[in-house]
């Protein structure tokens, strides 16, 4: 994916694709779910997985509401990997059992994530480790692909201590293991508080053992200084929500806001070259790791110095 990324700037390196929005349970951080919303269709869930291969997509990750929800998501798996795009999932691991595992891993997903927010659930957070903890078990029993246990601190979360907890139960059961500092409806964060900051380098301190080093992102956020990126949001990376619109992320809906169906390539190369003002204090962590593989190439142009078209002609194809 990095070769690919590197040797060509005009295709999608990784999609986040929404097949329902319902979630089981209701997260007091959490704006990225509701109790009753359908799940997509299957059979439009199929086309916009083939509409992501006509982008040559690279990676295509499931998330919600909740994924494990669709009663067709192993279909939906299997679409993605049938066209050789590289499958993965975020969930929170509460209907995981050994069968879902099974038919998960006989689908052909390749990595799921589970965050998990405290130790005990609370009404912040029910993703707590009380709660996953024989969920682990199951997916170090039977798991053929890769898992990796994401620990939070911040957006509220009363004992950041949880944190070390949870990384070093992610180790222990040997799944790669990661660090989010919640972000607020915007996608933004608060600095961290002297407490949440010393457990925040008591995990950096395991970084090496991680699936994903704590960064110079999370490093400047953690006190509260904006960064200097290049965003590549809209054209390295897609968030196609329930309805089929294509949005810079989960925290930015609403822009570009155009129906994955009449995306292109022109709207790829737009949104790459487009300046994100939200990007200085944003902690969407997928979209930064895309977009730092660009941060040396192609300066942006701020969108208030020119205008924008929602709207293009070119057809989706090869390039």
């Amino acid at each position: 994916m990095i070769a690919r990324g590197l040797a060509s700037t005009k295709h999608v390196l990784l999609a986040h694709i929404i097949p329902t929005r319902r979630c089981n349970l209701a997260c007091g951080y959490c704006n990225e779910y509701d109790d009753f919303s359908p799940p997509v269709p299957t059979d439009v869930m199929l086309r916009r997985i083939d509409l992501l291969a006509g982008l040559n997509t690279a990676i295509v990750t499931i998330s919600g509401g909740e994924p494990l929800l669709h009663p067709d998501i192993e279909q939906i798996i299997q679409r993605i990997r049938n066209h050789g795009m590289i499958a993965g999932m975020i969930t929170n691991g509460y209907l995981l059992t050994p069968k879902k595992i099974g038919s998960l891993n006989e689908a052909g997903l390749e990595h799921l994530q589970i965050s998990i927010d405290n130790i005990q659930p609370d009404d912040v957070s029910m993703k707590s480790l009380k709660v996953l903890d024989k969920k682990l078990e199951y997916l170090a029993d039977f798991a053929e692909f890769a898992v990796n246990i994401n620990s939070v601190i911040g957006g509220g979360i009363r004992n950041p201590e949880d944190a070390e907890a949870v990384t070093n139960r992610a180790l222990t059961f040997g799944f790669s293991s990661s660090l989010g500092i919640i972000h607020d409806h915007t996608g933004a964060v608060k600095p961290l508080s002297k407490r949440e900051e010393r457990v925040y380098r008591q995990i950096k301190h395991l970084g090496k053992y991680s699936y994903s080093r704590l960064n110079w992102f999370q490093e400047n956020l953690a006190r509260g200084i904006p960064n200097d990126w290049r965003c590549r949001a809209g054209g390295r990376y897609l968030y196609i929500c329930e309805e089929g619109l294509v949005h810079y992320c989960s925290q930015q809906r609403g822009y570009p806001g155009v129906s994955l169906e009449q995306y292109t390539f022109a709207d790829i190369e737009r949104e790459y070259l487009t300046k994100k003002l939200c990007a200085p204090t944003c902690t969407v962590g997928c979209v930064q790791k895309i977009s730092v593989i660009d941060h040396w190439r192609d300066p942006q142009v701020d969108p208030t110095e020119r205008p924008r078209s929602s709207t293009t002609t070119e057809a989706h194809g090869t390039i």
